[in-house]
């Protein structure tokens, strides 16, 4: 996963994923305008294994974080970006900079499919366990990126145990991905949240959260 090589910055002309648009309005009388993207909406799941009271969360590199660390120690990496081709990064930082911990997640791109049943393949592909949809539960929804992106994010909740793990997981390589699946003991999830050294994701810290809020207290009485 961090033998990240040959990293070159280009100019983005077009894309599968995003869209960028400036949108000129009047507010209250004033001219104004903004520079957003339109990208898809997604789903992620918090999955809990009860056989081993862990949380099932995933790693990967995430070239935007890394970047954002580049720019953070290189300034300068970002200021030809007016140029059609960007020159190669002659002292990249260690990929590990770049590299998150996230729940289960993916884009809602088909269809022809269910926000439930997109979750589904999701757990499946990315942390190899077949969840029925009748067993998911949906927690809420939200916006993220609002000054950027504004798009729709979906959480769901699913209970899986040892028995339900019928792959690795790891994603899909054909589609670029690769994903490490991850245990975090119910113990130390919060430590884990609050970690600052551990990079990751809102939704990690929101539903763990959410779980003892919820969830733990139904534990305990068992």
């Amino acid at each position: 996963m961090e033998a990240i090589e040959e990293l070159a910055l280009k100019s983005c002309t077009s894309s599968l994923y995003l869209r960028p648009f400036r949108l000129c309005y009047r507010q209250n009388g004033t001219k104004k305008f903004w520079d957003f993207m339109r990208t898809h909406d997604s789903v992620s799941i918090l999955i809990f294994n009860t056989s081993r009271q862990c949380f099932v969360v995933v790693k990967q590199f995430r070239p935007a974080v890394y970047m954002c660390e580049v720019e953070r120690h290189h300034p300068q990496v970002f200021q030809h970006q007016a140029k059609e081709s960007f020159s190669r990064l002659d002292d990249p930082l260690p990929a590990v900079v770049g590299v998150t911990y996230e729940l289960c997640a993916g884009i809602v791109d088909k269809p022809d499919l269910s926000l439930e049943e997109i979750a589904c393949e999701e757990v499946l592909e990315e942390c190899g366990y077949r969840v029925p949809v009748t067993d998911l539960r949906r927690i809420t929804s939200y916006r993220s990126g609002v000054g950027v992106t504004g798009s729709r994010q979906t959480l769901f909740y699913a209970e899986v145990t040892d028995q339900m793990r019928t792959g690795k997981g790891g994603g899909q390589p054909e589609e670029g991905e690769l994903i490490e699946v991850v245990e975090i003991p119910l113990e130390d999830s919060m430590k884990f949240a609050y970690d600052e050294t551990l990079p990751k994701t809102m939704g990690v810290i929101f539903s763990f959260m959410w779980f003892q809020n919820n969830i733990a207290p139904k534990l305990l009485k068992k």
